[in-house]
């Protein structure tokens, strides 16, 4: 006969990781499929998103860095975009390790229509908090990612 247990188990559903994995894998797949129409995926949304940022050429180095993503995963991604027209890439000296990359036109056009996507998305998954609301999930949402020290960008 099995030994009974003394204390029960927390149930799922008691855990705040659940509830905030519930909204999240929500938002991101309705957020993953919106960009799929585009022909976008989230992980490439992040790279045009920050390189969107700097108006001139800039080293995939340096996305790494403000993406927190490893140089090998951002250079699979800047591949992928050049073979899109979405990126160009500048080699320095014939070395592949030196080099430079910035946003084509056409990616200079596309990130403010990926921008105005996120933004809807946001909408319809949190229209129904207040302001307040809001701006109080956020504050403690960027609480919980500093002191966990947790500086990765979602891409999945």
């Amino acid at each position: 006969m099995p030994k009974k247990l003394d204390v029960e188990p927390s149930h799922l559903k008691s855990h705040l990781g659940y509830h905030l994995r519930v909204v999240s894998n929500a938002v991101s797949h309705s957020f993953s499929g919106k960009l799929a129409s585009l022909d976008v995926t989230v992980a490439e949304w992040v790279i045009l998103r920050e390189m969107y940022s700097y108006k001139s050429n800039t080293a995939p180095s340096v996305i790494a860095e403000t993406t927190g993503l490893s140089r090998g995963a951002v250079s699979k991604l800047i591949d992928r975009l050049l073979h899109k027209g979405l990126v160009s890439r500048e080699e320095m000296n014939k070395d592949r390790r030196y080099q430079e990359i910035k946003l084509t036109k056409e990616g200079v056009r596309l990130v403010p229509k990926l921008a105005e996507i996120a933004d809807e998305n946001d909408s319809h998954f949190f229209s129904f908090l207040s302001e307040k609301e809001k701006n109080q999930l956020r504050k403690t949402l960027i609480k919980l990612t500093t002191l966990n020290k947790l500086n990765l960008n979602p891409i999945e």
